[in-house]
């Protein structure tokens, strides 16, 4: 049995984390950390929540899932790392392979060295590398859910490179428990709305890093991110120009084949789009589009941003990581 630690095992994030790692059979989870509730018993095994400053992690676990904040999950990684242990960062402080680029957004980066070891966590471009890491950056919720949607018109040279429009609605859960049970819930009862428009969110240069890389060329999107009054999924609508007309049995045909014996993620028909009850819970991506309104052309790309857009993804890059069948712990 592989033993785990969940490092910050009482937010949203690591809470998912030990709902699907106590069903799965190749593991056993030894080790959860909480500073506010240290001492405090944890879950259905027996397990006691304990402070991560008075924790030899690496004497505790052979895998660590980090659920820390950024700036603080840079610090820890570095160490763990050094001792030799598997790691999975769900934080943003791996995900951007430039040093520059992460300061301009989050702050300067103490350990920039780990960037170039760190492997982007989307298994559908990345299996390969996922599979022989020590270091996996696990993707954000947003981006997941557009790089998804995009990467086989991008893969295929088949857009313009502008405009790419991505206006992506979430779950509260997205925000994290400290702001939900603050004031978030009220303020989102009956409602909605956008934040951190016109470049300002934190998930903008992820998604465009990826989506340079498939592309060959520097891209920028427009992205407006929104919440939406419910606790989780997300789903993303995505609009961009075609270089040519294509149907949608022609748009159909290209994303089935590029994703072709892809587990988790599910191809509509043509005139079928997703809803966000179709992945609640799940690690799926199901995607629906539209080519037919020329000249635009809609992808339509639904997760859960709490299983496919964090823990169950990060489950996955764990059995990419460890040998093991990469459904394993997430049917």
């Amino acid at each position: 049995m592989l033993k785990v630690a969940i490092i910050g095992a009482t937010g949203y994030t690591g809470e998912e984390l030990y709902r699907l790692l106590k069903k799965h059979p190749k593991i056993q989870i030894t080790l959860v950390t909480s500073e506010k509730q240290a001492g405090k018993p944890y879950g259905e095994d027996g397990l006691t929540l304990r402070s991560l400053q008075e924790t030899n992690v690496a004497q505790s676990a052979e895998l660590v899932f980090c659920c820390l904040p950024h700036h603080q999950a840079m610090r820890a990684v570095a160490n763990w790392v050094q001792h030799g242990l598997k790691v999975i960062d769900l934080s943003a402080d791996f995900r951007l392979s430039s040093p520059e680029s992460y300061e301009s957004w989050y702050g300067k980066h103490t350990c920039p060295q780990l960037l170039k070891k760190a492997v982007y966590g989307l298994p559908e471009l990345y299996r390969k590398k996922i599979s022989k890491a020590q270091l996996v950056a696990n993707p954000g919720c947003y981006p997941t859910s557009a790089i998804l949607g995009l990467a086989p018109l991008l893969d295929k040279k088949l857009i313009n490179l502008k405009p790419i429009v991505i206006d992506a609605k979430s779950g509260i859960s997205g925000a994290g428990r400290e702001k939900v049970e603050g004031e978030l819930a009220n303020k989102i009862k009956d409602s909605m709305f956008p934040y951190h428009v016109g470049r300002r969110h934190r998930h903008t240069p992820e998604i465009e890093q990826e989506l340079s890389l498939l592309a060959d060329k520097s891209i920028q999107v427009t992205f407006t991110p929104q919440v939406i009054p419910i606790h989780r999924g997300m789903l993303s609508a995505i609009h961009v120009v075609p270089k040519k007309k294509m149907a949608d049995q022609q748009l159909v045909k290209l994303y089935q084949d590029f994703y072709e014996g892809e587990p988790f993620v599910e191809i509509l028909p043509a005139g079928i789009l997703p809803e966000i009850r179709q992945v609640a819970m799940t690690n799926k991506c199901v995607i629906g589009v539209s080519g037919d309104s020329a000249p635009t052309l809609s992808i339509f790309s639904a997760i859960d941003n709490l299983t496919k857009g964090a823990s169950g993804q990060a489950v996955q890059n764990m059995n990419l990581m460890c040998g093991f069948e990469e459904t394993l712990g997430l049917s």
